[in-house]
């Protein structure tokens, strides 16, 4: 046999023996008798992702199909079986009680060949246990009193500009107008940078802000091979972060660490403790591995920060002005204890005035409801785990988890009304009586945001000051419904959010 004839054999082989294991991959649930759909060879259970329906629809739609038929349904995450949870129990077992063998979110990492995927939202195993214990001290509450002055100070920026556009238009689009506050926010409180694009829509960093989530490195090809074969595309040094977005981001955070270390500057920032762990004594953990930070890992930290921290935050202010806008007599409730809580510490936004103020959290708990900014929590599992009770539904090692906690939120189990805007799901009984794995829009147990207090805080500065300042109601651009954006993992509005606004 020729060397040709034989090279082409083994190649046929492995084509073979490659679609051999996908199809019996795809056959993996209905094998064993658990619901599902059919799934398409690329896109698994995902059919028109991006097209037809986006990420958040995929869930929601796939829960109201199967809720109620068993503890989870079977799905499929490209070209991998995924389980797709549908009872609160079990989400608690994943995320509380058996967390140890759900640590892991099972995304796409890589960085030694792609130093921004080393952020602590991928990162898996021990080297996410490493990365959360340095960083659990940055976002403590006394780290937040620090950080509250340069928010309060961009927010009063802010309420100026936005005074100005309503000056010159009553009808305002806040969706962009609220992701340059909070860019500005996270730009000076993760890289001591004045962004200024409050000033400039079109300042440097609120391009890179835009393109750090709509610019991908690949497409559907490339992502299906990331997700499906993670230790494969490891190997071949797949890299997942676009190179210019790459090259801003490093660039950017050496420069603003070599100028404090150079200038002795401090700004009791997100960056200052960020520099601090990458400075502090020589210390070692128990299994020999340094703890101080490379300046590869300040960057992927801080990039997450950025890229996470703007776009939640100025999301969710967005839907809350929304629903605010449509619900005159909860603004009016809102705008009333803004008031009242303001004049009991002489005018001063302080910290300890913005906690004070419980039904400003209500509102934003039930935006975050409503509009879960990230519907799906991922995990995987880590040893094979038979769910309690149900002897025959086996979550297998290596398995991805969904927890569909955007579509959940709209359970009529769990929030009467579920589609309605009703602050009052929040009120401190309410709270009191419900489960906890009934609200996850940060997650639970040990792997929770780590940045959901400085979210919270700068949400709570934000829509309180608007709502202070100015009256907000729908006008004729007013997009009601919402349409969501198809292309986003997030969510996010399709268009432009215009709304009526007057000044108070």
């Amino acid at each position: 046999m020729g060397v040709g004839i034989w090279l082409l054999t083994v190649v046929i082989a492995l084509i073979g023996y490659f679609f051999l294991r996908l199809r019996r991959n795809m056959q993996h649930w209905q094998n064993l008798g658990i619901p599902c759909e059919e799934p398409s060879l690329m896109l698994g259970t995902m059919t028109g992702l991006r097209t037809k329906r986006g990420f958040s629809e995929v869930w929601m739609e796939y829960y109201n199909k199967f809720r109620g038929t068993g503890p989870f349904a079977g799905f499929y995450w490209f070209q991998r079986p995924a389980a797709f949870i549908l009872e609160p129990f079990l989400v608690k077992l994943i995320l509380m009680k058996d967390f140890n063998n759900f640590t892991d979110r099972g995304f796409y990492s890589n960085a030694e060949d792609d130093p921004l995927s080393g952020q602590l939202f991928l990162l898996d195993g021990h080297k996410w246990r490493s990365m959360r214990g340095k960083l659990s001290s940055t976002f403590t509450s006394g780290k937040m009193k620090y950080m509250f002055p340069t928010v309060v100070n961009i927010c009063n920026e802010f309420i100026q500009v936005f005074g100005d556009m309503v000056s010159k238009s009553s009808i305002v689009e806040v969706k962009e107008l609220l992701a340059r506050f909070t860019t500005d926010v996270i730009g000076s409180c993760a890289f001591g940078i004045e962004c200024s694009s409050l000033k400039d829509p079109e300042a440097e960093f609120r391009i890179m802000g835009r393109k750090s989530l709509t610019d991908q490195r690949h497409g559907n090809l490339g992502i299906a091979l990331l997700n499906s074969f993670p230790n494969f595309s490891r190997r071949i040094h797949m890299k997942m972060t676009a190179e210019h977005i790459e090259k801003f981001f490093m660039r950017i955070v050496k420069e603003t660490v070599d100028y404090r270390e150079k200038n002795n500057v401090r700004r009791n920032d997100f960056m200052d403790q960020l520099i601090d762990l990458k400075n502090k004594p020589l210390m070692k953990s128990e299994t020999g591995e340094s703890m101080n930070l490379t300046i590869e890992e300040i960057s992927a930290q801080a990039f997450v920060f950025f890229a996470a921290g703007f776009e939640t935050s100025s999301t969710t202010m967005g839907f809350a002005l929304y629903e605010l806008a449509r619900a005159e007599d909860v603004q009016n409730r809102l705008r009333k204890e803004c008031n009242e809580v303001l004049a009991r510490h002489n005018g001063d936004l302080s910290y300890e005035c913005i906690k004070d103020m419980k039904y400003l959290d209500q509102v934003i708990s039930e935006t975050l409801r409503l509009y879960t900014v990230l519907p799906i929590l991922n995990r995987q599992c880590l040893e094979d785990y038979v769910v309690p009770g149900y002897p025959n539904y086996v979550i297998k090692k290596g398995m991805p988890v969904l927890i569909p906690a955007g579509a959940m939120h709209r359970d009529e189990r769990y929030y009467p009304e579920p589609n309605r805007f009703n602050p009052d799901n929040f009120d401190e009984e309410r709270v009191k009586n419900r489960d906890s794995v009934e609200w996850l829009p940060f997650g639970e147990g040990p792997r929770n945001c780590i940045g959901m207090r400085f979210g919270q805080m700068q949400a709570r500065i934000g829509l309180s000051m608007l709502i202070k300042n100015f009256k907000f109601s729908v006008c004729d651009q007013t997009p009601i419904p919402i349409k969501y954006n198809k292309e986003s993992f997030l969510i996010a509005s399709e268009s432009g959010i215009f709304l009526k606004v007057e000044r108070v």
